[in-house]
């Protein structure tokens, strides 16, 4: 039995699947907002809970934000910011009295998709997370790739690659104090901001999408760069790692046209003459993260 915690800055959530990858048991509860001490008895007490209620005792994995520096052990890059500075994995694995397995949420999300989802057997698959925040992942053979500094996949804040679309914009503030990472031109607020610079008006991502469906011209040219702005992202990408696939995750994975129109975008920024690369929507949605992080083992 494999129990998989997606760690979130809102709610945490747990899965429990089968030796089949099966969902045995599904358990959410509230992030304890700024505590970290309740964070770590959080996890603990899904944990026991769900095995009390299966009856057996469970590998665990967990997906977070940030990742573990193999430097100090401890968590770097959090958005939720209580975790920035702790050691997590060992307070949770004295917690539990066991050995636990953790990694990115973003990374999670890939191998969920690359291990039974829409990069089933591939050799390569890039997973990418579009919402809040900008997040990657890389999976080779079934296993997640770390990396030498545990930032692999950490595409979000990479500079965007320039093109007419982003000339003569100053480049945006990013939260990791640098400016013009992907992260601050394919975000959820990123759109919304694109969409407020060029119209001088403030709409939600929702409201973006639904004024083009309605027939808004800006709504829809907003929608027209955001795309162009992936696919150049997504090319660097591919110029790099040549996945098979490439699977999109997070809220903005589901704007409409994405899946047929950024690989057409793509191709003039791809160094090949055949480019056999798909991108896909996740099979397992928003559980990707969660079934990903039981994947662990």
């Amino acid at each position: 039995m494999r129990i998989g915690i997606d760690l979130g800055g809102t709610k945490t959530e747990l899965i429990a699947l089968d030796g089949n990858g099966t969902e045995c048991l599904r358990k959410r509860a509230p992030t304890p907002t700024g505590d970290y001490a309740a964070t770590v008895a959080l996890i603990a007490r899904l944990v026991h809970d769900a095995e009390h209620l299966m009856g057996a005792r469970a590998t665990v994995g967990i997906g977070t934000p940030g990742s573990r520096s193999p430097l100090t052990g401890r968590m770097r890059n959090a958005n939720s910011t209580c975790l920035n500075g702790q050691p997590l994995q060992q307070d949770v694995e004295t917690a539990l009295g066991r050995e636990v397995r953790m990694a990115n949420d973003a990374n999670c999300f890939a191998l969920s998709e690359a291990v039974d989802g829409a990069g089933r057997g591939a050799p390569v698959v890039f997973g990418v997370i579009l919402g809040t925040g900008v997040g990657g992942g890389i999976v080779v053979d079934g296993r997640v790739l770390n990396g030498a500094n545990g930032v692999a996949g950490e595409w979000g804040h990479n500079p965007m690659p320039s093109g007419p679309d982003t000339e003569g914009i100053a480049p945006p503030p990013c939260y990791c104090g640098r400016a013009g990472c992907i992260e601050t031109w394919l975000s959820g607020p990123a759109l919304a901001a694109d969409h407020r610079r060029v119209n001088e008006e403030p709409l939600a991502p929702e409201a973006i999408v639904a004024r083009a469906a309605a027939g808004d011209a800006a709504a829809a040219a907003t929608l027209a760069r955001y795309e162009i702005r992936l696919a150049r992202a997504l090319a660097a990408v591919i110029n790099l790692l040549d996945p098979q696939v490439i699977v999109l995750g997070g809220g903005l994975s589901a704007l409409p046209g994405l899946y047929e129109r950024v690989p057409q975008h793509w191709s003039p920024h791809v160094f090949s003459d055949l480019i056999t690369t798909r991108l896909c929507p996740p099979v397992h949605g928003d559980s990707s993260g969660v079934r990903g992080a039981a994947w662990l083992w």
